[in-house]
């Protein structure tokens, strides 16, 4: 039988056997990208490889995590609906994580059940899925059910009342176990985080600290509660990470009072704190420079380099070394409008990147979408398009850099000694 040829000289048969092999390497390509062909292959027990499957993170802030008239809402705080080409976009610009802090209020049932509505855990597992698809491991959580004890996760009263404890973490165990449940058949590239931010108003300057540790308790008692009830339903669950917060995630009050839950499997607890320091810089904008070479009465005394390092490599001490995993599941700083406060954002990002690294610690940089400048702007990346935000391509090539540098010579030193001046 003669063989045909194309235009190009191929045979009819070599052709096929080409567009099988090229068909074959599309369908490869598109399984590592939705993160199936590791995840559950995942492994990492020292802190160090953790911080290294994380890599750099990044949060989908004030999205699922919105809320308004005490009932969870997606576009209520001025986002649009993330989408594909959100988690997308996120990939393409180098973060390797990404945590999506879901808001549940007004969206679950009356007791016993706690029954969560379908359509809602639906649009969770859509995001989930859609990240997957961009091959990013992926946190999620119970956000702001507990914000400043005003919700149903009130450590204020249960702390104070035996029956609003034990309502409070029946609820918290049928929640978990249904989100467990829905997704009992992903991989280890989905880790639960237990709560978030959680305290009695007062940021961990309240009560807590005239209860004779009474709060700190309900909270170790909580995370027991979060981890029992995702082992209970097995699946993939028998072995997921899961990580569990100090109070307020506030590094110091981690250290202090922390329990780790008792787990039934070893080496799959991590631990979450958060790091906005110093407020007034990172978040307030009430000081636009930090760092030794900040002008007097632009940047703030006293909260420089020493004293990053100084409370991570207390997080160090206390966990990391002890064979512990840590990430700071949220830290960040708002954008300038000058170029020189700009170049202090950056190097303030770097420099916390870099000594998160250094201290075996992953950090998740929040991403609230917003496009502004000043006090609580700090959009990087356009949650429904994906189009990044400002100088945001230059923000995240720093952060790119401290996380994932190989070279020795590239240290903190050398970044100290390039600060803006």
């Amino acid at each position: 039988m003669r063989k045909h040829k194309n235009r190009y000289g191929i045979s009819g048969v070599m052709l096929l056997g080409i567009l099988f092999l090229l068909s074959c390497s599309q369908a490869g390509r598109q399984e590592k990208s939705s993160g199936t062909e590791s995840a559950d292959t995942l492994t990492a027990s020292t802190p160090y490889e953790v911080a290294e499957m994380l890599g750099l993170g990044w949060n989908l802030g004030n999205q699922m995590d919105a809320h308004n008239n005490g009932v969870a809402d997606e576009t209520s705080w001025q986002n649009p609906a993330a989408t594909q080409a959100t988690f997308d976009s996120v990939a393409r610009a180098g973060f390797t994580s990404v945590r999506i802090p879901i808001t549940w209020l007004g969206k679950v049932g009356k007791a016993p059940e706690y029954k969560i509505e379908g359509a809602y855990m639906d649009r969770v597992a859509e995001l989930v899925g859609w990240a997957e698809q961009a091959g990013l491991k992926v946190i999620i959580n119970i956000h702001h059910d507990g914000a400043d004890s005003r919700y149903w996760l009130n450590i204020k009263e249960a702390a104070k009342n035996d029956s609003v404890l034990a309502a409070t973490k029946a609820q918290l165990a049928a929640m978990w176990t249904q989100i467990a449940e829905r997704f009992k058949e992903k991989g280890r590239f989905l880790i639960f985080e237990a709560m978030n931010e959680i305290h009695d108003g007062g940021w961990g300057w309240g009560e807590n600290r005239t209860d004779g540790g009474r709060q700190y308790g309900v909270l170790n008692e909580w995370n027991q509660v979060f981890v029992d009830a995702v082992r209970n339903v097995g699946g993939k669950n028998a072995d997921r990470y899961l990580a569990v917060p100090g109070y307020c995630t506030n590094p110091s009050l981690t250290i202090e009072h922390l329990k780790l839950p008792v787990d039934r499997v070893a080496n799959r607890l991590w631990v979450s704190v958060h790091f906005y320091d110093p407020y007034q810089y990172a978040l307030d904008n009430s000081y636009t420079e930090w760092g030794h070479t900040g002008r007097v009465g632009k940047a703030l005394p006293h909260a420089d380099e020493n004293s990053i390092k100084e409370v991570f490599g207390q997080l160090k001490a206390r966990f990391v070394d002890q064979g512990i995993p840590v990430y700071i599941g949220e830290m960040g700083c708002v954008h300038r409008d000058t170029d020189r406060g700009e170049a202090f954002r950056k190097y303030y990002l770097e420099y916390i990147c870099k000594a998160a690294k250094e201290h075996g610690l992953a950090t998740f940089f929040w991403d609230n979408g917003y496009a502004g400048t000043g006090k609580e702007n700090s959009g990087l990346i356009d949650h429904a398009t994906g189009a990044y935000l400002n100088n945001a391509k230059e923000v995240i090539a720093v952060m790119k850099k401290a996380v994932f540098t190989k070279d020795e010579s590239y240290t903190l030193e050398t970044i100290y000694n390039n600060a803006p001046l």
